[in-house]
C-alpha cells in the first residue's frame, strides 16, 4: 500500500494564529471608525453626498458656527465601531422635521428689533428643517471599509 502523509502542523499554527488575530478586533474596529469619520468629514466638506438642500444665507451648509462638524467623535472597542455627536440639534438636521413653536426673548437687551419694529418677544411658529444626513456612508465609503476588513483578514494569514 502506498501512503501519502501530510504534516498539518504548519496549517494548524496558521489557523491558531488566525483565531487569535480575529479574537483581537479592536485595531480593525478603530480603523473602521476612522474610515467612517473621514466619510462624515467629507460630507461636511462637500455639503452632502448627495448634495443637501441649499440655505438662504451665504456660507457652508450646517457649518455656521462649525460646532456640529467639530463635534463628531469616534468610539470603538473589540466588537463595534461608532461615529456620532452629542450636539442636541444634530438629530433634526440628520433626519429633518419641524421644530416646536416657541417664544424668542432678548438675551442681552430689553427688546428685539425686526424690520424696524421693536418688540419684547416674538412668537415663532416653528420651522421645517429638511433632512441633511451628515452621518451617512456612500457606496465608495462602504467599499473602503470592506477593503480595510479584507486587509485585516489577510494579515491574519501571515
Amino acid at each position: 500500500m502506498i501512503e501519502i502523509k501530510v504534516d498539518v502542523a504548519d496549517l494548524q499554527r496558521r489557523m491558531d494564529h488566525m483565531l487569535d488575530w480575529l479574537a483581537h478586533r479592536e485595531p480593525l474596529m478603530r480603523a473602521i471608525a476612522a474610515e467612517m469619520r473621514d466619510a462624515v468629514e467629507e460630507n461636511f466638506a462637500q455639503q452632502g453626498r448627495p448634495a443637501w438642500l441649499g440655505i438662504k444665507r451665504d456660507g457652508m451648509i450646517l457649518q455656521k458656527s462649525g460646532r456640529l462638524a467639530s463635534s463628531i467623535v469616534t468610539v470603538s472597542d473589540n466588537d463595534s465601531a461608532t461615529v456620532g455627536t452629542n450636539v442636541e440639534y444634530a438629530a433634526i438636521h440628520q433626519f429633518g422635521g419641524k421644530t416646536k413653536p416657541h417664544v424668542i426673548l432678548p438675551r442681552n437687551k430689553k427688546a428685539l428689533a425686526f424690520n424696524g419694529r421693536v418688540v419684547k418677544k416674538v412668537n415663532h411658529p416653528g420651522s421645517d428643517i429638511p433632512a441633511r444626513p451628515f452621518l451617512a456612508l456612500t457606496d465608495s465609503d462602504e467599499e473602503k471599509i470592506a477593503t480595510t476588513v479584507s486587509e485585516y483578514l489577510f494579515k491574519s494569514l501571515l
